[in-house]
């Protein structure tokens, strides 16, 4: 080297860092043009590791401590080098500092609805979501299968192939699963449980330890929670024809406040009146025997028209019309 090109180095005699962004998982100490003197200090703070890589190889790995960066600190750099001055002259080495703290709530999810059979409402699509928290356990591994010589590696990089990861495995479980929907909420401990058993080995493979896994929920798409509300709520009603007469019967004071006093009162009354005629009719014909034929069918219609001008009118709902109208197909066919 000539004289003018070693004055112009910088000799390093202390390495540390502290983390001033809180996504930077792995980043590079600024060599260029610099030499570690022998004896420089090397400070690896708590949750901090600190990696030497010399000439493409991994020399040394230094965990929480405060060290003097002489030959017998590096016995491995001194025997790949093979310095015959026992470091009384500087030495050029990549340094890399890792950061070993848990990286908590991280969120993973189904950017799409997965399709399973369910064992109750047969083909259905389910979301899920929910937070898991990782940390750097072989630095490494992690340089060597993840962060390479990058001069700053954040977490953003790595944590969309973790949830990749952690989604391809969830159809997986759920295609596995005997468990019905209705009862998926009561079993999320045990499906997080799962699904970190089958995740952690990515995780171990890039030098991280997956120290939690959390289901926090698992839902049906928007247009399938209505059709399941629905449902839900059909089967607290019970008995139509009851809970019809109940709400007319609950709907007449309301209508008697409306304008129009007594006439309102009275349009409400004659309402239920007419509801329950109309709901008589239907019980008659639900009951009936489908060899009645064509007067039968007369009467269903008759029914219907009936019971649809209730709909109009919001006294009936549009599902409670549908579910009857069903009923009554049912009896004819």
């Amino acid at each position: 080297m000539a004289l003018k090109d070693f004055i112009k180095k910088q000799f390093i005699d202390v390495i540390h860092c502290t983390e001033d962004d809180d996504e930077v998982i792995a980043w590079r100490f600024p060599m260029q043009d610099m030499e570690i003197q022998n004896g420089a200090i090397l400070t690896v703070r708590e949750s901090q590791t600190a990696l030497f890589v010399n000439e493409g190889l991994v020399a040394d790995v230094f965990e929480p401590g405060k060290y003097e960066l002489t030959t017998n600190t590096l016995p491995v750099l001194t025997y790949l080098k093979n310095w015959d001055k026992l470091f009384q002259s500087p030495f050029k080495s990549d340094v890399y500092f890792f950061s070993t703290r848990q990286r908590l709530d991280r969120k993973w999810g189904t950017t799409n609805p997965i399709t399973v059979r369910d064992a109750e409402f047969g083909a259905v699509r389910l979301r899920a979501f929910g937070i898991y928290s990782y940390r750097i356990v072989d630095a490494k591994k992690f340089h060597g299968s993840v962060s390479g010589t990058l001069e700053r590696y954040s977490v953003d990089k790595l944590e969309s192939q973790l949830r990749n990861t952690i989604v391809s495995h969830i159809a997986g479980l759920f295609g596995e699963t005997s468990v019905p929907f209705l009862d998926m909420a009561a079993n999320q401990d045990l499906f997080g449980q799962t699904l970190k058993e089958k995740v952690s080995p990515l995780f171990d493979s890039f030098g991280l330890a997956l120290d939690n896994f959390v289901v926090q929920n698992i839902s049906l798409p928007e247009e399938l929670e209505k059709a399941l509300d629905t449902r839900i709520n059909m089967s607290l009603v019970g008995d139509l024809g009851q809970y019809t007469r109940y709400q007319v019967a609950s709907s007449i004071p309301l209508v008697a406040q409306n304008e129009g006093g007594a006439a309102g009162a009275g349009a409400g009354i004659g309402a239920g009146i007419s509801m329950g005629q109309i709901m008589g009719q239907s019980m008659l014909v639900a009951t009936q025997a489908p060899t009645s034929g064509a007067p039968l069918i007369d009467e269903v219609t008759a029914t219907l028209e009936k019971l649809h001008a209730l709909v109009g009118k919001g006294i009936l709902s549009q599902d409670e019309f549908d579910a009857k109208k069903a009923e009554f197909l049912k009896k004819l066919s």
